[in-house]
């Protein structure tokens, strides 16, 4: 099986808890916290390491939130490599309203880097990969990136054997999907807003979805572009083909995490040799398995295996 290897450079500690009703200007007194890492690449990594696969994790940490997130993540098995951040670990709230069932999410910044210091994260990482290693850069971009960060790293991770897949959003996926980089992802991942935002008008069908993602591979964005439709599924652009796997029908209960869960199965299904539109099953079963989790949880690996059997992926 081939490795794989996760990146967050602007990871978070997740708290989640409930209160009985969502009340402005009142003191709402929640239930139980629950403490969980939290980050793109991250929960990439989590999730992959909850259905069965072996995973490394670079995450840049700091302070004392990146203390806790480092002793949560080393209680869950998974071997990490810390960077050290410019400053303390940022913290995201998920709060769910237990009378309506809506979920309020909260993102606080994380700390500001230099040039310098992000440079440094860059030319750490090469060390780290193997040949034929499957590198995951997934979350928000650090505070202080300049709009040729993520291109040069996509040079400094690309390889020939190597495969990178981005699942990112802002100002990063805006400069990457316009192309004309020197060494464009294997995948880049986004959901049906970003699309929308990065087309400029509704994409109200599968077929106009996936006209777009064949639009962006045509510049050279990315070899294999997904775009996540929510609760219909994923469609998929790859080799001049067009697919689409669609969505288990299970109850929503968070929807934190399903786009993380994603990239763990279908980069896990990826690992294990399974063609591309295998995988593309494999990461909408564990988005659905996502949802079916509260607060921060991710996928389970007993609801993703019978979920599995529930997802299909068809040509378009």
């Amino acid at each position: 099986m081939r490795e794989i290897l996760t990146i967050t450079l602007n990871p978070a500690l997740d708290v989640s808890a409930s209160v009985p009703h969502v009340t402005a200007g009142a003191k709402l007194r929640c239930g139980p916290e629950r403490y969980d890492p939290g980050g793109g690449g991250l929960n990439v990594a989590r999730a992959i390491r909850f259905l069965g696969g072996d995973v490394r994790a670079f995450a840049a940490l700091g302070g004392a939130r990146g203390e806790h997130l480092k002793r949560l993540l080393e209680a869950e098995g998974i071997p990490l490599i810390p960077y050290p951040a410019p400053g303390e670990t940022r913290e995201s709230l998920a709060i769910t309203d237990e009378a309506m069932g809506y979920q309020y999410r909260f993102s606080l910044p994380g700390p500001d880097w230099s040039e310098s210091q992000l440079d440094g994260a860059l030319a750490a990482l090469p060390p780290l990969l193997r040949p034929d290693s499957l590198v995951v850069l997934s979350g928000s971009e650090p505070n202080g990136t300049t709009d040729d960060y993520y291109p040069r790293l996509c040079e400094a991770l690309s390889g020939e054997a190597r495969s990178l897949l981005i699942d990112t959003s802002g100002a990063a996926l805006a400069r990457l999907s316009k192309g004309d980089l020197r060494h464009r992802p294997f995948v880049l991942r986004m959901d049906q807003g970003e699309a929308e935002a990065l087309a400029g008008h509704a994409l109200p069908s599968c077929a106009e979805t996936l006209d777009f993602a064949r639009g962006l591979t045509s510049r050279g964005v990315a070899e294999v572009l997904i775009i996540a439709r929510g609760a219909e599924g994923s469609v998929m652009w790859a080799n001049d083909q067009g697919w689409f796997a669609n969505a288990a029908k299970v109850k929503v209960v968070s929807r934190v995490g399903a786009g993380d869960s994603f990239m763990g199965g279908f980069t896990l299904a990826l690992a294990q040799g399974l063609p591309l539109d295998q995988a593309l099953s494999h990461g909408a079963a564990a988005a659905s398995a996502a949802v079916m989790t509260p607060g921060t949880q991710l996928c389970r690996r007993e609801d993703f295996e019978r979920l599995l059997v529930e997802t299909r992926t068809t040509p378009l």
